[in-house]
């Protein structure tokens, strides 16, 4: 099981200093404590997450810092972008790190987003598939059909030339359908817990693997990496009282997971129905299942049976999202510890 580290609610609303500080601390903890991975997404528009408009220039930046993690976006929502464009700035970002560099497409999610698009936000899949593809000749060295202001048609091939003469892909998936595309291209998956359990995930892993089997692939060759909330410590009390109510801050700036706990709770209404009193008290009730059930918070310990049911689940890697608890010193402390919990495993999980 490898461990990787993922970022994706670093507060961007308000100016302050060192506002990298725990991405660059911890990019360099995971380099030096044998973690796989490093992701950073792409938000737009949030004030959690508006760190991070750019993970090309996230990556760039950890390129400096580290040597040997990888350098992931988590995830690239490739409809917002040149492909020719991105290619040129991903192959920068392979030649700093010394090759590096994996991407993690992903086709987007709100509309808002696409004032950044150049086509309609109904057609963002097929972009992203059609995309993707001119994103790996690219890269390869191979040219792609362009038209310049006049409409002359020409010849592009991008510099400079990456380090790397495939690029790494991953799909970011959570429907069925794209579990299968993912295994079709041979790529590898991102996934989540956000809008399920482990059991719901579990036979899109199968699709997956299956995919890679029907369409030449290797089908234990293709890894699916599980982004899970985590923060762990040495004693599980005091892992809750510190984690609850920036948990539960965090959780109320991502309806789509309160009304996940909600659902969970027998809860069939839409929360739009709800008073702030209501959704405190779905918080109270419904957090700590959370944690039981679709996050690593406690200790090493309390969480090894349920990452022992990821890894039976099909699951690679565990992408470890650190950053939903707005707090510095309490993130940087609770490092060790999950690198306690990735040696714990490696001898049982060979």
């Amino acid at each position: 099981m490898d461990f990787s580290l993922f970022y994706f609610d670093g507060d961007g609303s308000v100016a302050r200093p060192h506002q990298y500080q725990l991405l660059i601390e911890s990019a360099k903890f995971a380099d030096q404590n044998g973690l796989t991975a490093i992701w950073t997404p792409e938000r737009h528009f949030h004030a959690f997450g508006g760190l991070y408009p750019n993970p090309a220039l996230t990556s760039a930046a950890i390129a400096m810092i580290t040597k040997q993690v990888q350098l992931r976006a988590g995830s690239f929502v490739l409809p917002l972008h040149d492909p020719v464009r991105a290619t040129e700035e991903w192959a920068v970002v392979d030649n700093l790190s010394q090759g590096r560099v994996a991407i993690a497409f992903a086709s987007g999610w709100t509309v808002d987003d696409f004032v950044l698009a150049r086509e309609p936000h109904v057609n963002r899949k097929a972009i992203m598939w059609r995309d993707l593809e001119v994103m790996r000749k690219l890269w390869r060295g191979e040219s792609v059909e362009r038209q310049d202001a006049t409409g002359k048609v020409f010849s592009v091939k991008t510099l400079p030339r990456p380090v790397q003469a495939e690029l790494p892909i991953w799909i970011t998936c959570q429907s069925p359908e794209t579990f299968v595309e993912a295994g079709k291209l041979g790529a590898h998956v991102l996934t989540s817990l956000l809008g399920g359990t482990l059991d719901d995930i579990a036979p899109k892993i199968k699709l997956y693997r299956n995919s890679l089997k029907k369409h030449g692939h290797n089908p234990q060759g293709g890894k699916v990496a599980l982004m899970i909330h985590t923060f762990l410590g040495d004693n599980l009390n005091d892992v809750k009282e510190k984690v609850t109510q920036p948990f539960c801050n965090y959780l109320k700036t991502h309806y789509e997971l309160i009304e996940s706990l909600a659902k969970s709770m027998g809860l069939k209404v839409s929360l739009k129905n709800f008073s702030e009193d209501d959704i405190d008290s779905i918080l109270q009730f419904g957090v700590e299942g959370f944690m039981k059930g679709r996050s690593l918070i406690g200790t090493p310990d309390s969480c090894r049976p349920f990452v022992e049911q990821i890894r039976a689940a099909g699951v690679d890697e565990i992408a470890c999202l650190i950053d939903f608890v707005q707090d510095y010193d309490l993130v940087m402390d609770s490092l060790p510890f999950v690198s306690q919990l990735r040696q714990q495993l490696a001898p049982l999980l060979k």
